[in-house]
């Protein structure tokens, strides 16, 4: 069971890596000028595909180590939620501190699936297209630490 969630949770960190190795040059021309709105509608994109990999994550230990998913309308925030806490099986797999930064990405993420482009505004999006990569190393190092934590420790 924890083998073959280490293995899942590596390749979602892998395609994590990749998502924002292939939005580079949109995230780094966008630190100095504004986006233009094809840029803009790519960028939103890049956050909601961000947020979904570390869901996927977060499903796959729902799933592996907590018996499922939770079963309701707000199942998203309560899976987010609930890697902060401890289950029956694992140690906490987030800080509330990351909780709150992952917090702005889901509330984005539900904005755009349920917004039209033209009503997106790049000063909202700004901090988080500008804090993905650290987001990203943030998040990993407590993944780090859970699976350090975890029966079989670092493998």
């Amino acid at each position: 069971m924890w083998d073959r969630l280490r293995k899942q949770v590596a390749l979602e960190r892998e395609q994590l890596h990749r998502l924002l190795d292939t939005s580079r040059p949109f995230i780094e021309q966008c630190a100095s000028s504004p986006p233009n709105s094809a840029e803009l509608f790519a960028l939103a994109a890049t956050l909601h595909s961000f947020y979904n990999g570390f869901e996927n994550i977060f499903k796959r230990v729902a799933v592996e180590l907590d018996g499922g998913l939770p079963d309701n309308e707000f199942w998203h925030r309560e899976l987010l939620d609930s890697m902060a806490r401890p289950s029956n099986h694992r140690p906490a797999i987030l800080s509330a501190q990351m909780i709150e930064r992952l917090d702005d990405y889901l509330a984005f993420r539900h904005f755009f699936r349920h917004a039209y482009l033209f009503t997106l505004e790049w000063d909202r999006m700004k901090p988080l297209v500008l804090g993905c990569q650290e987001t990203l190393s943030l998040v990993e190092a407590e993944l780090d630490q859970f699976f350090r934590a975890a029966p079989g420790g670092g493998k």
